[in-house]
C-alpha cells in the first residue's frame, strides 16, 4: 500500500480565518490514483514546526509528502527553506525560474504603475530552490517544487487553490512523484446518496450485510451526513468487485425508498433534469429564498424556473401570492392549509404547471408546543391537483433547520415529478 500523508501550512489556516480546501482536494486526487492519505496536518506558519511534522511523516512511513502554503515572498514564507532542510539540500538559486518570475512581475509592475526593481528585488526568493529539486512553473509568481528526500519525495505547493490545482497535474507528470505513483493499485468507487435514514441504520445494515458473509474488510466504506443527506462512498480495488457490487445491492435492497442516486448524481441536477419542459414556482417563508438558489444554481435554469416568491410576512403572503388572510388568522401562517394556498398562489402568479411551498418555524423563538422550532409545512404541487404534502419538525438550530428546508423541498419536487407518490384534489 502506498502512503502519503499531507500539510496544509498557514496561521490563518489555524485561526479558523481561512478554511482548508487543499487538503481535501490533494486528497481526492491521490485517492484516484490508489495513494492512501494517513494524514492531513495543520501547521502554523512556524519552521520548527512544519519540520517537526515533515519528520513526523517520514517516521509514519509515508511515501509522497505534499505540503501546500508558504511560498510567497513575505518573511513567514519558509516552506522551501524547510522541506531544503528536511532534504538535506542546500538552498541554490535558480536562474531560469528567477527570469520567469521577472517576466512574471514586469508585466505586473507595469500594469499597476510599481517600482519593478523593488518587486523583483521582493519576490527573487521564490527562485530559492533545494539544490536537485524539480520547480514546477508558477500560475501565480510562486514555483511548485518537487523534492527528492531519501526514500520519499515532497511535493511543495502553493496556498490559492487557483494555482494548486493546475501545479499539481505538472507535479504528478515528474519522475519522483511517478516513480511512487506507479507503484499504487488504482482504486474504483462509486458514491450512493440516500435521503431520510439515519446513519445508524446504515450502520447496521452494514453490520446485517457482514453477518451474511460479505467480506467488507476487502472495501472501503465511508458514510457521511452531508446537507441533510447521508452520502455512501464505497471505494475498492479492481480483486473486490465482487463484494463492492453486493455492498451496493444489499443497501439498495435494505434502504430502496430512501434511495435516490447510484452513481454520485445530486438531487439538484436530477431536479433539474425531471423540471426540463415543466415551468416551476416556488413560494417560500422561512427558507427565504434557499430553494430559489438552489434551483438555479445549475446552468440552464432558465428554460424551467419561472419565479419565486419569498412572501416572509403574513401581508406578502396575501398580497403575492393570494393566501386569503382569514385562512392564516384561523390555520396560522405555518399550517399544512397555507403551505396548499401558497402553492396554489404561485401557481396561478408564475402561470406554472409546478409549484413548491415552503412555510415554517425556524427560531431560535416563535414556537409553542403544538408548532414547535422546526415546524415546517410543505406543498409541492403540479397545475392538475396533484400534490405531496408535508409536515416534519426539521432538528437543529436556524441555519439547518433553513437549509434542510430548501432541501425537503428539492426531494418532493423529484418525488412528485418522478410519479414515486402524490395525490390528486
Amino acid at each position: 500500500m502506498i502512503r502519503a500523508g499531507i500539510v496544509v501550512t498557514g496561521t490563518e489556516v489555524i485561526t479558523g480565518r481561512i478554511t482548508d480546501s487543499n487538503g481535501p482536494w490533494v486528497s481526492e486526487r491521490l485517492a484516484e490514483r490508489g495513494v492512501e492519505v494517513a494524514h492531513i496536518h495543520v501547521v502554523a506558519d512556524r519552521p520548527g514546526d512544519l519540520e517537526a511534522t515533515l519528520r513526523f511523516m517520514a517516521a509514519e512511513g509515508m511515501d509522497l509528502i505534499v505540503t501546500t502554503g508558504g511560498l510567497g515572498p513575505t518573511a513567514d514564507d519558509l516552506t522551501a527553506e524547510v522541506v531544503a532542510r528536511f532534504a538535506g539540500r542546500e538552498m541554490v538559486l535558480d536562474e531560469r525560474m528567477e527570469a520567469k518570475i521577472a517576466e512574471i512581475l514586469s508585466g505586473f509592475a507595469q500594469r499597476f504603475k510599481l517600482d519593478e526593481e523593488a518587486l523583483m528585488a521582493a519576490n527573487r526568493k521564490q527562485a530559492m530552490v533545494p539544490e536537485g529539486a524539480l520547480p514546477l512553473d508558477p500560475v501565480g509568481t510562486a514555483p511548485g517544487l518537487v523534492v527528492p528526500a531519501g526514500e520519499r519525495a515532497v511535493v511543495v505547493l502553493p496556498g490559492p487553490p487557483r494555482e494548486l490545482q493546475p501545479m499539481w497535474e505538472a507535479a504528478v507528470e515528474t519522475g519522483p512523484v511517478r516513480e511512487v505513483l506507479d507503484r499504487a493499485t488504482p482504486l474504483r468507487g462509486y458514491t450512493m446518496r440516500m435521503f431520510g435514514v439515519p446513519e445508524s441504520e446504515i450502520a447496521k445494515s452494514l453490520r446485517e450485510m457482514e453477518g451474511e458473509g460479505v467480506e467488507l474488510e476487502t472495501v472501503e466504506i465511508t458514510t457521511c451526513l452531508r446537507r441533510g443527506e447521508i452520502e455512501i462512498d464505497v471505494r475498492y480495488r479492481d480483486e473486490a468487485l465482487r463484494v463492492a457490487e453486493e455492498v451496493r445491492e444489499g443497501l439498495v435492497r435494505r434502504h430502496r425508498q430512501e434511495t435516490f442516486s447510484l452513481d454520485g448524481e445530486t438531487i439538484d441536477a436530477q431536479v433539474a433534469t425531471l423540471l426540463l419542459g415543466h415551468r416551476l414556482a416556488l413560494a417560500e417563508s422561512c427558507s427565504g429564498g434557499l430553494m430559489a438558489a438552489r434551483v438555479t444554481d445549475l446552468e440552464g435554469a432558465s428554460e424551467y424556473f419561472a419565479g419565486g416568491v419569498v412572501a416572509y410576512s403574513n401581508e406578502a403572503k396575501a398580497e403575492m401570492l393570494g393566501v386569503d388572510s382569514k385562512l392564516i388568522e384561523q390555520k396560522g401562517a405555518v399550517s399544512p392549509e397555507v403551505a396548499e394556498a401558497m402553492a396554489i398562489g404561485a401557481l396561478g402568479r408564475f402561470d406554472a404547471d409546478v409549484a413548491v411551498s415552503i412555510t415554517g418555524i425556524a427560531g431560535p423563538g416563535g414556537g409553542s408546543e403544538e408548532k414547535p422550532v422546526g415546524y415546517v409545512c410543505f406543498n409541492a404541487r403540479l397545475a392538475d391537483g396533484t400534490s405531496i404534502a408535508r409536515d416534519p419538525v426539521i432538528p437543529g438550530g436556524r441555519l439547518d433547520i433553513r437549509e434542510r428546508s430548501a432541501l425537503v423541498g428539492m426531494h418532493l419536487l423529484r418525488l412528485l415529478l418522478g410519479e414515486e407518490e402524490g395525490t390528486k384534489d
